[in-house]
């Protein structure tokens, strides 16, 4: 069995390489110049982390897939994640990184923005490939987190480290949107997927067994993690897939109104709702009227 590895301080993750720590609580890494590193493990993360990939030397796996990392490709861990690695014989490793601890963002406002950044949160087949042009700009901002680091800790240090950590977090966030539109077709495929599985779903007695269907549902059906498949929907579509679902919902609503007999509360059964009045809450908010006057109207 792998040896399990918690990291709770960038501390501990520098020792593991053997490289230098500058702040308690932040670390620009260079794995090249790691003077050890295990070969097979598994790392329970306790701090933020990202990293550039140079080149192909081991293999990550996040949950029960491979991660889609390669040269020149950008991973991102949270806390609470934990992750496999498996180092390549003969190779040493060459990556460059960020890591640091979420008591450093506290009462930032990268601390009260943090959950916007969704591809912490990305898995398997959803790493972000640069451009050289992308890649440039990666590295220019670890090197501007790294001369802070260098400077003499003073009243600005923290301020300045986040707000370094902030840019480039938002450069990963335009890059994942440039990746996104390149990847377009396949993110069709996807949106195919998705509408086949929404028809697939309420033509069975599936809500009636597991109720509302929800957006994690979906991503793992089609093996994707909930975030990456929300931001890839909203981005196909323009609505979050959470909409999409309601959207859905609402449609197959109004059809049973006008075309049957049934009541709110048998059509609310049937829809996967738990209590008739959250589905007519629901449909009272995307319509403007309750199911019975919409019925009335037609």
């Amino acid at each position: 069995m792998d040896e399990t590895i918690k990291i709770d301080c960038v501390d501990q993750y520098n020792k593991l390489f053997g490289l230098e720590t500058l702040h308690p609580l932040v670390s620009v890494v260079d794995l090249s110049k790691s003077e050890s590193w295990p070969t097979r493990f598994r790392m329970n993360y306790g701090v933020y982390s990202l990293f550039l990939k140079d080149t192909k030397c081991g293999d990550i796996r996040y949950g029960r897939q491979m991660y889609d990392y390669q040269e020149g490709t950008v991973v991102a861990f949270a806390p609470g994640q934990v992750t496999s690695v498996e180092m390549a014989k003969g190779y040493r490793p060459k990556a460059r990184g960020l890591l640091f601890h979420p008591d450093l963002i506290r009462g930032t406002s990268l601390g009260r923005d943090i959950k916007r950044y969704s591809f912490f949160s990305y898995e398997s087949n959803e790493a972000l490939h640069l451009s050289d042009q992308e890649r440039k700009i990666v590295l220019d901002c670890f090197d501007k987190i790294q001369i802070e680091l260098e400077h003499a800790i003073d009243k600005h240090s923290k301020r300045l480290i986040a707000m370094n950590i902030e840019l480039l977090l938002d450069y990963c966030m335009r890059f994942y949107e440039r990746q996104f539109i390149t990847r377009s077709e396949a993110n069709k495929d996807v949106l195919i997927k998705f509408e086949h599985l929404l028809d697939e779903y309420f033509q069975e007695d599936t809500p009636q067994q597991k109720g509302l269907p929800t957006v994690k549902y979906f991503a793992d059906k089609i093996c994707l993690s909930a975030n990456y498949f929300g931001d890839l929907i909203k981005k196909e579509t323009g609505k979050t897939a959470q909409e999409y679902i309601q959207n859905k919902i609402i449609g197959l609503a109004k059809e049973k109104i006008l075309g049957s007999d049934m009541t709110v509360s048998q059509i609310a059964y049937e829809l996967g709702f738990q209590y008739s009045q959250h589905f007519s809450r629901l449909f009272k908010k995307s319509v403007g009227c309750t199911p019975n006057e919409y019925r009335l109207q037609a």
